[in-house]
This record gives structure tokens, C-alpha cells and sequence, in this order.
């Protein structure tokens, strides 16, 4: 990648709307410059970014820049507070939409001390790896995705500490001090297990912060059975918001005045009553393409969350493919509307995707919780940022649903060429001073 001259315009245009949340010139400037390292570096450390600057004459050091950006009194839950009113009203008026809260991993193979690691079965790999487990929320309409907050989970040894302390039981302690040293070891135990934030309990409180800014209103949230519990929901509800869920095939429901596994309750509609409680439902995806599905829906009883909508879904006529289970909060809501919402689920997934192959989101070697926390938001902030670039499609585009929408890599080219025309400007500028080429190379490349 070619040396980084100076910040794009559009990108220091666009970051000033965060000057307000940073106290000194210098440390924003540093944080430009490692948002631009993020989207343009190849090497998306602190190191690997401040290599790749062109520093004028007052070159800071590379301690300063980690500081301004890792250690420097800013407040990065302020920073997603911000950012939320910024990105807002790119949300109003624009359709359907919703409040996806999911959960991915990032890798770290090589990081054993980073916060937050813990070696974890890794199912898309198939193996086990070295994650941080980071909850996320991303609210998606038909033209835009944006993060609005995440936070990493911290990981839970609590099998370890119990292996140890079965490990070292003694039969008694007459010993004082061995007695205290091991109350000291329980007391930690039992705070360690109180401590722990499930990933539900962490998107409870995602949802308060959210909400708290009242800026997304009446935007309903979606959600996977992994992070469906009693404690998520009723904060979602008590805020007077609507959810949509999936459940797994053995969840009990009350059916016909007993506890039945929805999968037993499928089959048998699938079996004895196909033709009349399968309906057909067509739904316009967030692509703009229209998609058919064969729906049952009825209002049932689950436990920890009475009365819900369930909505039995099958996506092929003869109804021989496997269904989703899903419910939803609003009783009075139809099929189509929670089809409908339930399809702005999966745009978080594209925001997963996008942070870790284009803005750093696996790459910094972090090792305290804040300093991840920092380097997680500002990549956040960088995706945002992208997608608001405006760049015309390119008309050498092969595929017809790309010719009238530029796509993201349209717009990280046209962030590329302007940081390549600071470079070619400056190049110019001192081969005019009569400077000799290695002398260019020397201040745009130092050794």
C-alpha cells in the first residue's frame, strides 16, 4: 500500500462531527489517521498504520499516537452515543427497518494476552481458536447497515478455577493462614461466577443504552435463539418495543392443553392439515426481491414469556423442507409483517464480514478491555463512514444489479485514489524543489 500523506477530505469532513467528544487537536488527529489506517493499510496495527504516514517535520512518536488513541481521557461509550445521533437520520423515512442483536467471534490465534481471548470451538472452521466473543447491534433498512454498539464478552474460567480447587481440597485446615489463603480462593470463586455477563444479559444492556438515546424509535429488534431470554425481552418490552425471535425445534408451547415440542406441533400440521393452516405469504426482502413462503401463525404460551405469536414458516410449496420457528412480541402482528421483519435479521451478518476484512476488526494486539473496547468502536465508526461516500458505480460493472448503486469497494477505491493524489501532489511539489529521487524516497518511504 502507498505511504498515507494527509486525510482525505471526505473523511476528515466527516470525522469533524466527532471533534466535540475529544479534548486535545492533536489526539483527534491521531485518531483520523488510525480510522484512515484501518480502511487503507494493509497492516492495521498501530505500528503498521503510523509506519505507513508521511509525518511532516514535527513527527510524533509511536507511543503518542497509541496513547491519543488507546489511553487518552475520550469516552468511547460517548463516541457510540455520538455516533448513533449522527447516523440518525439516515434512518427516518427511509422504510422498513430493524435492531439486529447478534454475536460473532474475532480471531486471535496469535494473541494469547489480548482481553478477552479464550480458546473457543470455532463451528464456521471447524476447529478450535484463540476468540474474543463480541456482541453486536446493527440497525439495516433497504440502502444502509450501520453498527450502533459492541461490546466483548468477557470470557468465564469458572471450569478451570473449579478444577483447581477440587485439585487443592484438603481434608481439614488447622493451619489459620491455610484456612484464610483458602476462603480467599472461594470468596473469588463465587465472585467470579457472579460477575460473569451473559451474552442475553449483555444485550439487555446494549438495548438500554439504545434506547436511552431515544433516537431509533418504533424501530422493532430481531434476534436468534441464542440470545433469546426473560431478562432481554422484558427490557425490549418495558421500553415499549416490539421483537422478533427464533426458537429451537424442541421449545414447548401449550398445544391442545399440554406442553408439545413446536417440532412434534409442525409435523403434525405438516401431516394432517397442510392445505388448510399453511398459507401463502409474499414478502419484499431488503434487495427489493420478492420471496413466497408457506406460513402458519397462532397466538401460544411459552414458558418465561406467555403469550407470544408463533409463525411456523416453510419456504418450499410441499412444505418438505425443514421450518423455522419463530415469535414475536406483537400478537396482533401478521405473518407478513414478522416475515417481513424477521429478513432484517440478516444484515448483521454483512456487518460482521465487512469489520474483519476491511477495517482492522481482527488485527489490533490489544491487551486491556478498553483499549479493545476503543479499537472495536472506531471500526464501527469507519464502516458508517464508507458506506456514506458518494461514488459513482463504475461503468466497466459486469453484473445488471450493480449498475445503478456503487458498491463498497467503488467507494474504498475512491478513498484509495484521493490518498493517492495527496501522495502524487506532495511527490510533485518536492521533485520541484529539485530534490533527488532518493531523497523523495527517503520522506516518503523512511528507512
Amino acid at each position: 500500500m502507498f505511504p498515507i500523506v494527509e486525510i482525505p477530505q471526505f473523511i476528515q469532513g466527516y470525522l469533524n462531527q466527532y471533534r466535540a467528544k475529544f479534548w486535545r487537536d492533536e489526539g483527534f488527529a491521531h485518531v483520523c489517521h488510525y480510522i484512515v489506517g484501518l480502511i487503507l493499510s494493509p497492516n492495521k496495527t498501530v505500528q503498521g498504520i503510523y509506519d505507513n504516514i508521511v509525518w511532516d517535520d514535527k513527527k510524533p512518536s509511536k507511543r503518542a499516537m497509541h496513547e491519543a488513541i488507546f489511553e487518552a481521557n475520550w469516552d468511547s461509550n460517548g463516541i457510540m452515543s455520538h455516533h448513533q445521533k449522527i447516523i440518525g437520520d439516515d434512518h427516518k423515512g427511509k422504510g422498513p427497518e430493524a435492531i439486529s442483536l447478534d454475536w460473532t467471534f474475532s480471531h486471535h490465534d496469535k494473541g494469547p494476552k489480548m482481553y478477552g481471548t479464550k480458546k473457543l470451538y470455532d463451528y464456521a472452521n471447524n476447529k478450535t481458536s484463540l476468540m474474543q466473543t463480541v456482541v453486536t447491534a446493527v440497525i439495516a433498512n433497504r440502502d444502509i447497515i450501520d453498527g450502533i454498539d459492541l461490546v466483548v464478552q468477557e470470557p468465564l474460567f469458572i471450569n478451570e478455577e473449579k478444577n483447581y480447587l477440587n485439585a487443592t481440597v484438603k481434608k481439614d485446615y488447622r493451619n489459620i493462614g491455610d484456612a484464610r489463603t483458602r476462603l480467599l480462593e472461594l470468596l473469588h470463586f463465587r465472585q467470579h461466577s457472579i460477575s460473569y455477563r451473559t451474552r442475553p444479559e449483555i444485550g439487555a444492556d446494549i438495548v438500554k443504552n439504545i434506547e436511552k438515546n431515544d433516537i431509533f424509535r418504533e424501530v422493532p429488534y430481531v434476534f436468534d435463539n441464542g440470545l433469546l431470554s426473560d431478562n432481554l425481552t422484558s427490557v425490549i418490552e418495558g421500553e415499549g418495543k416490539q421483537w422478533v425471535s427464533e426458537i429451537e425445534i424442541n421449545r414447548n408451547i401449550i398445544w391442545n392443553n399440554q406442553w408439545t415440542s413446536v417440532r412434534i406441533v409442525a409435523e403434525e400440521l405438516r401431516q394432517n392439515h397442510a392445505e388448510t393452516a399453511f398459507r401463502s405469504v409474499t414478502i419484499e426482502c431488503r434487495n427489493g426481491n420478492k420471496k413466497e413462503f408457506w406460513v402458519f401463525t397462532k397466538v401460544v404460551r411459552l414458558k418465561k414469556f406467555g403469550r407470544l405469536r408463533l409463525a411456523i414458516v416453510h419456504e418450499k410449496k410441499d412444505l418438505s423442507d425443514k421450518p423455522r420457528f419463530l415469535v414475536c412480541s406483537a400478537r396482533h402482528w401478521e405473518a407478513k409483517k414478522i416475515l417481513r421483519t424477521w429478513n432484517y435479521r440478516w444484515p448483521c451478518e454483512t456487518f460482521h464480514e465487512f469489520v474483519k476484512q476491511r477495517t482492522g476488526f481482527e488485527s489490533a494486539q490489544l491487551r486491556n478491555e478498553e483499549a479493545v473496547k476503543r479499537h472495536f468502536r472506531l471500526s464501527c465508526v469507519a464502516q458508517s463512514m464508507i458506506q456514506r461516500i458518494s461514488a459513482a458505480s463504475s461503468t466497466s460493472e459486469k453484473f445488471d444489479f450493480e449498475q445503478e448503486k456503487a458498491t463498497v469497494g467503488q467507494k474504498c477505491r475512491v478513498i484509495a485514489r484521493e490518498a493517492f493524489r495527496s501522495l502524487l501532489t506532495l511527490a510533485k511539489k518536492l521533485f520541484e524543489e529539485e530534490k533527488s529521487v532518493d531523497e523523495v524516497l527517503g520522506i516518503l518511504v523512511p528507512t
